[in-house]
């Protein structure tokens, strides 16, 4: 049986992949991570205070879920900014986002009933090993900051706890828009008031931040978004194992952005694990027998 309704699931959570790359890579890239992740999320907030009037809202069914991802997704949020702020792109990154796969997977075949079927389930195991010795090589470097290592093994907890409370949570709420809307934008506004805590200084800079600055955080709200409406909507259409360890082939697209943006080594052994998240993704793509 294939875990995927369609080939459309599949375009949309391979598109999610690379927005979610990308806007990491701006996080990381700006100089100062809890301030863009502040300013983008107010601006995230007051554009979803605008649409809520416009997109039905999500079933009374989801909203215990929609609330319990919120505050995930904030721990998410926090783990995150340590992870960056302690450790390189390409290293804290695939370390993140590799636990997730086999979290999902087990949790969804043990309690939710959706077991894989052979070659999707060697996919999951395929991402799930590159991605490991992506996050964990050299291992010399990974010695010497554990730190960024812990905080890394951390948000890819929260990762996993998110995406299975999302993919239940989704299919009880009637209309992924609506779900998605509700949760950024409760999402945004509690991870703005978390993060001007924890700079302190409420006013400035960041919000007396250039015009660039502002500009910036309003692409990271847009990226995030659209890359996780398209995971949700997905997960209405494939097997939370599937989505949840195709959405991980963004560690080929972070390594290859660290690799380029931030000068950041890529060695052979980095570079096969990369083929062997593709050949994982290719596993997990393909149509049922």
């Amino acid at each position: 049986m294939s875990p995927w309704a369609g080939p459309a699931a599949v375009v949309a959570v391979l598109a999610a992949a690379v927005l979610h790359a990308t806007w990491n890579a701006v996080v990381k890239g700006s100089g100062d991570q809890i301030g863009i992740m502040a300013r983008s999320s107010l601006v995230g907030a007051a554009a979803s205070l605008v649409a809520v009037w416009f997109i039905e809202p999500p079933a009374r069914a989801s909203w215990g879920f929609l609330i319990a991802s919120v505050v995930i997704h904030v721990f998410y949020n926090l783990g995150l900014l340590a992870a960056y702020r302690l450790g390189d792109f390409n290293q804290t990154y695939p370390l993140a986002r590799g636990l997730g796969p086999v979290v999902v997977a087990v949790f969804a075949a043990l309690v939710l009933h959706e077991p894989l079927a052979p070659l999707p389930a060697v996919g999951v195991l395929v991402i799930a090993a590159a991605i490991g010795v992506l996050g964990l090589t050299p291992w010399r470097r990974v010695r010497a900051n554990r730190p960024a290592v812990l905080a890394a093994v951390f948000t890819g907890l929260t990762i996993a706890t998110y995406t299975l409370v999302d993919g239940v949570g989704v299919r009880r709420s009637e209309g992924a828009a609506g779900y998605t809307l509700w949760l950024c934008g409760l999402e945004f506004a509690v991870t703005a008031l978390v993060a001007f805590a924890l700079r302190k200084r409420v006013t400035t800079p960041l919000l007396a931040a250039s015009g660039r600055a502002w500009l910036a955080a309003a692409a990271v709200t847009v990226l995030a978004t659209a890359a996780y409406g398209l995971v949700l909507w997905a997960q209405t259409r494939g097997a939370l194992a599937a989505v949840a360890a195709l959405r991980e082939s963004s560690v080929v697209v972070a390594a290859v952005i660290g690799m380029i943006a931030f000068k950041e080594p890529m060695g052979r052994v980095r570079v096969a694990a990369s083929v062997a998240v593709a050949l994982g993704v290719a596993l997990l793509a393909l149509p049922a027998a």
